[in-house]
């Protein structure tokens, strides 16, 4: 059985058994000869119950499956790399497919060692005869489903030309019709011709209900669609829905007025890979051609509603102008008043209008205790802030939570020095308009006029800390120079004893590990890029035994940053 497993065409039969069985095991304890597997494809599905990558994509294997089986070519075994039998059990009982019985750990190795498995889940195609189709199935299917049977690099290809094909012959109904659908539906069920729907402009909505920020669009995307409606009937929306739940998706059409793509319909995930779907909410413009207006105007509906249809590059560039002339005329006021609302608090509770703040230099902190990545740098931003406000008095930070309620918010800023908006302000929403806060941490930086500086100073505090005061293009230009000023003298190049595969590149560096003293460090490193090493300055350079004899020429080091004393 060792010297089959190193051939790249398989005898399947020795591949999958040992000496003492000749068969595989269905989930009910079923044996089935492996001599039923001759003239099929066989796909070797590599998994555990203990990988929630595993668990998510089987669900979608086992759809997949269940659509290709009737053809009755194909079939699927299950190489498990479960601990012990019961989580093996377990996990099987979702499977419709055949397995290597959990006893049998001498094949299931050799398996794993056969088709160099480093990561789970793994998928690998064999043709009739053995032949290695492919080993990127979980790609393949994740991309592609049932239509990329049989799952080569071939139909890969080809599946490529057709989209492109597609794309350049484009029409409403090459985008949304299947051979055997005609319609696209109501709330209520009921089919609406495609017919009804050429010649207007179609909003495309991707929707994914049981993600929060795709839901909370939904009702923006209502009173839009519903004023449009109001004023021009050439306009319609068609959502796209992805979810794996029929009744949520059921329930998401009654609070909604248009039109929709039938649950799980084939063109759904079709329309996923077409546009390359890569963030939500996503609503694709097409116009009355049929031909693709704009990839993704969530954004300017949300900023500018009504005002943004019909969605051409003429009304963007208008758009492009007003948002010009907005940001050329914002102040601090007219970032944070609205209405009654003309103060922040202060950490005693007390309220402090915003008119005391103009003329200080500002930061506004999207922020929230349930994010991860937020309590991790809230503490270096602390640190920043008391730097900073020591030498800087016309300086603040203001925190705008994120917090899912009242306590979570006090717990939070109970460790902040700063001021903060109440929590659930409404001007929450307002300040994410703004400042496209997709994402958080988000730090923004004012400056004294209440212009935006930059949306990116949580980079800056990362990489710079106090020094990138006051964030301004010209400080950074400031630090850059001081960064190669301390790079002089150093060589472009040099071998290491610890890594002497590759010369080691000077190279600018936001944040590294040291390959050698194991400690952190910043600005520059000693780098190879095929290899992922990486030495501070001074450890590549310093005077060692490893060093080739290079001289230590008088170091400083502070912080994360070593650099040659002037």
């Amino acid at each position: 059985m060792a010297d089959t497993l190193e051939v790249d065409v398989h005898d399947v039969q020795s591949l999958l058994s040992s000496s003492e069985r000749d068969y595989l095991v269905r989930n009910n304890g079923d044996q089935v000869a492996i001599s039923t597997l001759k003239g099929k494809k066989v796909g070797l599905y590599f998994s555990a119950s203990w990988c929630p990558p595993c668990q998510r994509f089987t669900p979608n294997l086992v759809d997949i499956y269940n659509e290709l089986v009737v053809k009755g070519d194909l079939e699927i075994v299950f190489v498990s790399a479960d601990e012990d039998e019961e989580s093996f059990t377990g996990y099987f009982s979702k499977m419709p497919w055949l397995a290597v019985p959990f006893s049998d750990s001498e094949t299931r190795e050799a398996l794993d060692k056969c088709f160099k498995v480093s990561g789970i889940p793994h998928l690998v195609f064999l043709d009739e005869s053995g032949k290695l189709l492919s080993d990127r199935g979980v790609e393949i299917i994740g991309e592609y489903g049932s239509d990329g049977y049989p799952f080569t690099p071939e139909r890969v290809k080809e599946i490529k030309d057709q989209e492109e094909e597609a794309r350049k012959n484009q029409t409403l109904r090459s985008l949304l019709e299947t051979p055997s659908r005609d319609f696209v539906i109501k709330a209520n069920g009921d089919k609406v011709p495609m017919a009804e729907l050429e010649g207007k402009t179609v909003g495309i909505y991707f929707m994914l209900s049981t993600f929060k920020r795709s839901s909370d669009y939904t009702g923006t995307l209502v009173k839009v669609y519903d004023e449009l409606k109001a004023k021009d009937s050439n306009f319609e929306i068609v959502m796209i829905p992805l979810d794996d739940d029929e009744e949520l998706l059921k329930k998401e059409l009654d609070n909604v007025p248009w039109l929709s793509l039938p649950f799980k319909d084939k063109k759904c995930e079709k329309l996923v890979r077409y546009f390359e779907l890569s963030t939500l909410p996503t609503v694709v413009i097409i116009g009355s051609d049929g031909k693709t207006l704009h990839p993704n105007v969530a954004d300017a509906i949300e900023e500018h509603g009504v005002n943004a249809y019909p969605f051409t590059p003429d009304k963007f560039a208008e758009l492009e102008k007003i948002e010009k002339a907005r940001l050329e005329a914002q102040t601090l006021e007219s970032v944070l008043v609205s209405g009654d609302l003309d103060f922040v608090l202060g950490k005693d509770g007390v309220k402090i209008p915003v008119s005391d703040l103009v003329g200080k230099h500002i930061l506004i902190y999207f922020s929230a205790h349930w994010c991860p990545p937020c309590r991790a740098f809230t503490p270096k931003l602390v640190e920043t802030y008391k730097e900073i406000k020591s030498k800087h008095d016309a300086f603040e930070v203001i925190f705008v939570s994120s917090d899912r309620d009242q306590a979570s918010y006090d717990e939070y800023y109970a460790t902040m020095p700063w001021l903060s908006l109440p929590y659930n302000d409404k001007r929450k929403q307002s300040l994410s308009r703004t400042f496209k806060v997709n994402g958080i941490p988000l730090l923004v930086a004012l400056g004294p006029t209440g212009k935006t500086i930059t949306t990116e100073a949580r980079g800056l505090v990362m990489l710079h800390g106090a020094e990138a005061f006051p964030f301004t293009d010209e400080r950074l230009a400031e630090i850059e120079a001081k960064f190669a000023d301390m790079a002089k003298g150093w060589p472009d190049k040099v071998k290491h004893d610890l890594h002497d595969e590759h010369e080691l590149v000077l190279t600018r560096s936001q944040g590294f590990m040291c390959d050698k003293c194991d400690k952190e460090g910043t600005i520059w490193a000693y780098n190879c890029e095929d290899c992922n090493f990486d030495l501070h300055p001074e450890c590549a350079l310093g005077k060692d035994e490893k060093d080739n004899g290079k001289p230590n020429e008088g170091w400083v080091c502070e912080g994360d940053v070593c650099y040659k004393a002037s």
